[in-house]
């Protein structure tokens, strides 16, 4: 699974956009979130597989066209190529809850084809663009009805994201986003079902079956049972794994990885810091079963209910998840601060484990250019110490 995620070893080559595309690619999908007490999400995600790189890559990947955004396992940005997979969802998107409603709809038809015309006339256009009439002082679920008719628009698939400015979306028509196409190249539903069951298990390495529907909310039953059909027509390789009571499957593309980590030839070196919307641990069931990583995003949590912090990130050395931690780069100071780090009860602590985590930690702060580190505190809580000295250490070394 690390080895599909591209997660098993440090990049051994220097980043490029190029490099950031082929690794969505290789995800099938990037989740998208707006919390920023580190980079976004997206940037993140990125960052934990390819080292330091340009964020401002993924933004023109966006407007080049070589990606698209849409619903996903969330919101996501997609490859390109995979429009066809989603059109489907586009055309009727009666499933997708409180992202469409064909009531609301209803209700502001005139609003609709109002903002639907601005479109039209004026070209791309930001929520921002639109002056807010209903008295209301917005908010998260308080959308003004031209904001709400934006989305809604986009959800049908009559606009596109053109692109982004300060992570804002900009909408435009599909045609003028994606003139190439038209829903006479829409593959049959049933393809496209088969085309996101394979896409799921090629990314997760090796899976159950039901696993298989999270990785891009798709059916759960309808997945689960399309997976084992496909393992049973030889489209999907049948495995076992030691300790799993159920089959495994593992795609035709990754046969050679199976076999290199059946025969102990697939050795994990990676030490780094995963966002919390990572497809590793974005499954909360799957990184319970895999890793038995219990994990909580708490950011929606009252504070004093909090048990590890508002906002960890998991931390992965080699082929575990060894802990959690706070953290908030304080970008005008210049400083990474790393409020709480809490290691898992079983980990025991390593020089190894220790300088390894004081390299991601050095790293990720140089990427956000908040090269002082300050750590607050840890569990255990000798680690915060023995992290601050092998930092203390490493810049010493540097230095000389």
């Amino acid at each position: 699974m690390l080895a599909a995620q591209g997660l098993l070893r440090h990049p051994e080559q220097t980043a490029t956009k190029r490099r950031v595309l082929e690794t969505i690619r290789r995800m099938g999908a990037l989740q998208i979130d707006t919390i920023q007490v580190v980079a976004r999400s997206p940037y993140f995600v990125l960052w934990s597989r390819i080292g330091s790189y340009e964020p401002c890559w993924l933004d023109e990947l966006l407007v080049e066209g070589k990606l698209f955004e849409y619903w996903s396992h969330e919101a996501c940005f997609l490859p390109i190529e995979d429009y066809p997979l989603y059109r489907h969802q586009m055309i009727s998107p009666g499933g997708l809850g409180w992202k469409y409603s064909r009531e609301w709809i209803s209700n502001h038809q005139g609003e609709v084809d109002k903002v639907l015309q601005v479109v039209r006339e004026r070209g791309s256009v930001r929520s921002a663009d639109f002056a807010r009439t209903d008295g209301k002082r917005g908010g998260w679920w308080e959308w003004k009805p031209e904001k709400r008719a934006l989305e809604m628009l986009f959800t049908a698939g009559e606009l596109m994201i053109a692109r982004r400015h300060n992570f804002q979306r900009i909408y435009d028509l599909r045609e003028r986003v994606l003139p190439a196409w038209d829903d006479t190249k829409l593959p049959p539903q049933d393809e496209t079902r088969r085309a996101l069951a394979l896409k799921a298990v090629r990314a997760l390495g090796v899976t159950t079956a039901r696993w298989v529907s999270d990785y891009f909310r798709t059916d759960k039953k309808q997945t689960e049972s399309l997976t084992k059909q496909l393992g049973e027509e030889g489209a999907l390789l049948r495995a076992s794994v030691e300790g799993w009571e159920e089959d495994a499957y593992v795609h035709p593309d990754n046969r050679k990885l199976i076999k290199a980590a059946s025969s102990g030839d697939l050795r994990p070196t990676l030490t780094t810091l995963l966002s919390p919307f990572d497809p590793l641990v974005w499954d909360r069931v799957r990184a319970q079963a895999i890793f038995g990583f219990d994990y909580k995003l708490e950011c929606y949590t009252p504070a004093h209910k909090r048990c590890f912090g508002y906002f960890t990130l998991p931390i992965l050395h080699r082929d575990s998840l060894v802990g959690r931690l706070d953290p908030k780069a304080h970008r005008r100071e210049g400083y990474f601060e790393v409020k709480e780090l809490h290691l898992e009860p079983h980990v025991a602590v390593t020089d190894e484990m220790i300088f390894g985590i004081a390299a991601a930690l050095r790293d990720c702060a140089a990427w956000h250019q908040t090269p002082e580190i300050l750590i607050r505190r840890s569990e255990p809580k000798k680690f915060a110490s023995l992290l601050r000295k092998a930092l203390d250490n490493d810049a010493t070394r540097t230095a000389s």
